[in-house]
């Protein structure tokens, strides 16, 4: 006879974007996290502030659906990320699951995002930290494309590439990526994470643009 399981679905209560603090970073491709918790903050009105038992800038509201959400923009740098999630998610007694990391992605163009229930850090520094802190790489995670350095820039580039700006093009796409981004994270308090991967998961904003 076969067992028959019925998953609740996946309902984040702490997003976490993830980036580094300061102004020489600000607005750079590798602080994307940063700039989508921004917007949510922006969009549900929550007031974010400096939380030093979190080591971040955190707030905490009521978001679409009156739905109780915690935001967080860990100020650890990226490569400590997880230290800031731990220490919220110690606090409030989260379950890994109820976390919903944002970050950048160069592997996929500006224009396209990808939400997940679980992965490997794929090479970000800010997700090795996240999965070590958390003891687990079973928590949803949404990545935004920040497009790949041009084809044959050595690694020295990669690293210019990520910690740069977005062209003029690239930012009046990405400011339309981030209300898709609204748009996703709402659904997944809504109806959860699987749902809003169904719907997002396929949209691309304009011309997906890969360089």
């Amino acid at each position: 006879m076969t067992e028959v399981t019925t998953a609740q679905p996946v309902m984040p209560q702490l997003i976490v974007g993830l980036g580094n603090p300061g102004a020489k970073y600000d607005r750079t491709r590798h602080n994307i996290g940063f700039e989508a918790i921004d917007t949510l903050a922006k969009v549900w009105q929550i007031n974010m502030a400096e939380n030093r038992k979190f080591q971040g800038v955190f707030g905490e509201g009521v978001a679409a659906g009156r739905v109780k959400i915690r935001l967080l923009k860990p100020t650890t740098y990226m490569n400590n990320s997880g230290q800031a999630i731990r220490a919220v998610t110690d606090w409030y007694k989260l379950p890994p699951e109820a976390v919903l990391v944002i970050y950048d992605d160069m592997d996929l163009p500006v224009g396209k995002l990808r939400l997940r229930l679980s992965g490997s850090a794929g090479g970000q520094n800010g997700m090795k930290s996240a999965i070590a802190h958390l003891g687990t790489q079973a928590f949803p995670r949404l990545r935004i494309g920040i497009g790949s350095a041009k084809e044959g820039d050595r690694q020295g580039d990669a690293i210019g590439h990520v910690l740069g700006r977005f062209s003029p093009q690239e930012a009046a796409v990405i400011a339309e990526v981030l209300q898709l981004v609204v748009g996703a994270v709402e659904l997944s308090l809504k109806q959860g994470v699987e749902k809003a991967m169904n719907l997002y998961n396929s949209k691309t904003v304009g011309q997906a643009i890969s360089e």
